[in-house]
């Protein structure tokens, strides 16, 4: 937890503001109502960014419900009685700022960007709709049919988007991770007044919260404003506590292939469920950071080299690891596009020839310390960007980190051995993951039936 009172300093090297703001620390504390209150100065310019995340995303929708989250995230903007529908964005547009939302598997965040004099606004406006919210029949039914069109614009007509909600699904066959952040088409068409604000009354409470600010104010006058803005909201008990259901152990190999006549680019995917920040032992999560940077991000990544440059049998080909976004089991993901002449399941093959190659011989030591040196500054060229600095720590504490744990980062990074990495690398065992087929109906068939999974 964050302490209660006075400033934790923030790791040196995640000081966005380098010799410029040598000063720079992050404070933490938290309201008697459960509220958590998180202060990051930013001196550079006169903006501020004020987010409120929430601690429950699609991974939390009641079974049978699925997208609701994502729903009520949308219909937090049909507004309070103080505030009605549409007046606060016209009142942020009128004053330079901006506003959004967007909704994850573990948590949901509002967010404004405004001049630094307007963040008591911004605040005053979020406490009120953390509790205030109207909605009616009207106003759910019409905003439902938006979450449909955009389901059927991002999801139902794009083939790739539905193999990785395929292979989501098969990767996490019992656990909430398994469904999509947006929700089943089936199930959104049933959601209504009811289901949204059971959802909202559950969930969005001060001990659910946390308020991050990142910009020029000083630290004492956030939580001084905070107090004022947030503090007067009822507490309403314990944050809810999370219980899920885990998938059963994984015993068999899964592919899963969908062909459309659609599809112009042949394409493959591999997902593996891995430990995350939330649940992984010290370093483990880590490793997984870098050994996805060290198989496919960049030129230099071994997938690359090898496939790409090497065998020519990929165009393109990378890897991704979702540690820090997930709170429980996480996705190491590796994916291509096959070239000309090459199956996406010939180049799941070649993937899969590569990692029992490194699980035996490991990475050179040059390329370790590059994909570090790597991992650390793309991380601090990204919060060099103050919306991205709240971001980042907004993502990490909503998904179980701490204040300690956050400024440490870049160390427990740096202090990744090859013993680490190879024990990542072993997890990735074919038997344990889903691979996915992505292929045009043409060339589905021409392929002897035997070749189609």
């Amino acid at each position: 937890m964050i302490p209660s009172t006075g400033p934790h300093r923030v790791d040196p090297a995640l000081d966005p503001g380098g010799a410029a703001s040598p000063g720079l620390s992050v404070t933490g504390t938290r309201l008697a109502n459960g509220l958590q209150v998180v202060a990051i100065p930013d001196r550079r310019g006169p903006i501020v960014t004020h987010m409120v995340w929430y601690r429950n995303g699609a991974a939390d929708d009641p079974p049978g419900k699925s997208g609701i989250a994502h729903f009520l995230e949308h219909l937090m903007f049909k507004g309070t009685r103080t505030h009605p529908a549409g007046h606060f964005t016209e009142v942020l547009a009128a004053l330079g700022g901006q506003e959004n939302a967007f909704t994850a598997y573990d948590f949901t965040c509002y967010f404004q960007r405004v001049p630094a004099e307007h963040l008591a606004l911004c605040m005053t406006y979020e406490a009120d709709r953390m509790r205030n919210l109207v909605l009616t029949d009207e106003a759910v039914a019409s905003e439902r049919d938006v979450v449909l069109a955009e389901r059927g614009m991002i999801c139902d007509s794009d083939p790739g988007a539905l193999l990785r909600e395929a292979v989501a699904t098969a990767a996490f066959p019992a656990h909430p991770y398994g469904r999509p952040v947006i929700g089943w088409r089936h199930e959104i068409e049933g959601l209504g007044r009811a289901d949204a604000l059971a959802y909202y009354e559950r969930f969005y409470t001060p001990s659910n919260a946390i308020l991050v600010v990142a910009g020029n104010a000083e630290p004492g006058r956030v939580h001084a404003m905070a107090e004022a803005a947030y503090g007067a909201i009822p507490a309403a008990g314990a944050a809810p506590e999370r219980r899920r259901v885990q998938d059963p152990p994984v015993r068999a190999q899964r592919r899963i292939t969908l062909a459309d006549a659609k599809v112009r680019q042949p394409h493959m995917v591999r997902v593996f469920a891995v430990p995350s920040y939330g649940t992984g032992r010290p370093g483990e999560a880590e490793a997984f950071e870098v050994l996805a940077v060290l198989l496919g991000h960049g030129p230099t990544s071994v997938l690359h080299t090898r496939l790409v440059v090497g065998r020519r049998c990929a165009t393109a080909i990378g890897a991704g690891y979702s540690g820090a976004h997930m709170l429980e089991q996480a996705q190491l993901s590796i994916s291509g596009v096959p070239a000309s002449g090459t199956t996406p399941e010939a180049l799941d093959e070649a993937v899969e020839e590569i990692l029992s190659a490194l699980a035996e011989s490991g990475f050179a030591a040059e390329d370790v310390v590059r994909a570090k040196r790597h991992l650390v500054a793309a991380a601090l060229y990204e919060r060099d960007s103050q919306s991205s600095l709240a971001q980042w720590y907004g993502t990490l504490l909503a998904c179980g980190l701490d204040l300690e744990a956050i400024g440490a980062w870049v160390s427990r990074v740096e202090a990744v051995t090859p013993e680490a990495l190879r024990a990542a690398l072993l997890t990735l065992d074919r038997r344990t993951g889903v691979s996915g087929y992505l292929r045009d109906d043409a060339a589905a068939a021409r392929l002897p039936r035997e070749a189609i999974p």
